[in-house]
């Protein structure tokens, strides 16, 4: 689905998944967060489940990125005012939202502001860290040599060469899907800075995540990758200290990559963090008996 979104004074069309269902903004809705140099759909069989299990589902393309049209954003503090656009375009009032990497920064920055507390009702961080920086090396490989930047990006994200059969089905290339949504991204980005510069010098750049952790209010999961060295749990420690009530998971056999590497244990923390916080946000009906 395409919806309009009004930033920066234009309006672009931006490109949604809705997990194969008709998207209804009287559903809690979970929103899904890519992370850099992605698109949609990593997520797909996670916004698949929710869309048939009671959720409307967002699985959006950020600015630049896939299907949705604008620059990709260079902060962010933009990204988390672009979301929030895209939101009111949706008509939604009350959101989990789901964020990868860069897409956790996205959804902390989010929900660390007043104005979006009454609207988020929980976030999820998946394959998150803060600071979460990036190699000087990876950075210019990203805008000179983006061939490379994959490379080095789908070696480190993934714990093993040889993923298990059932991941997601029998002769998937986990590596190998990685690498061409990489190279899709990057054959739509040929001008400097690159969408993938773009991405990672914003997640190295971003110095927010302390401060917004601290304004954190709705329900948190952390969701880590025990191999993952990208952003290696321990990297979280920091966020998690801050957020004091937030669930904690590592996801064993697995890198940064999670969705890939273990689908089906993704999706089952997800959909049960989902359901809950969306389950305590709801009004409580006023009693009909006398006191």
């Amino acid at each position: 689905m395409l919806l309009k979104t009004h930033f920066r004074g234009a309006d672009h069309d931006t490109y949604c998944y809705t997990g194969g269902k008709s998207f209804d903004p009287a559903l809690p809705t979970a929103v899904f967060i890519h992370g850099g140099q992605n698109d949609h759909s990593v997520w797909i069989l996670q916004t698949r489940y929710f869309a048939h299990h009671g959720f409307g589902v967002l699985a959006v393309d950020l600015p630049g990125h896939g299907r949705s049209q604008g620059p990709a954003l260079a902060t962010i503090e933009e990204l988390s005012d672009w979301l929030s656009s895209l939101l009111d375009a949706a008509g939604v009032n009350k959101v989990i939202l789901i964020g990868h990497s860069m897409g956790s920064l996205i959804a902390l920055e989010s929900a660390s502001r007043s104005g979006e507390s009454t609207r988020i009702a929980g976030i999820a961080l998946v394959g998150t860290a803060y600071p979460m920086k990036v190699a000087d090396a990876l950075l210019d490989a990203a805008n000179n040599d983006q061939q490379t930047a994959i490379d080095m990006v789908n070696i480190w994200s993934h714990s093993t060469i040889s993923p298990k059969p059932s991941a997601p089905g029998p002769g998937f290339y986990v590596q190998g899907a990685s690498q061409r949504l990489m190279q899709r991204i990057a054959s739509q980005s040929a001008a400097r800075p690159t969408v993938f510069y773009t991405d990672f010098a914003a997640c190295n750049a971003y110095a927010n995540g302390e401060a917004a952790a601290h304004a954190v209010a709705c329900p948190t999961l952390f969701l880590l990758g025990q191999r993952d060295v990208m952003t290696p749990a321990k990297a979280a420690a920091g966020l998690i200290a801050v957020i004091k009530h937030a669930k904690v998971v590592q996801v064993g056999a697995s890198g940064h990559a999670l969705m890939a590497e273990q689908p089906d244990a993704v999706l089952e923390h997800l959909f049960k963090f989902a359901t809950i916080a969306a389950l305590s946000s709801m009004p409580v009906a006023p009693s009909t008996t006398g006191g």
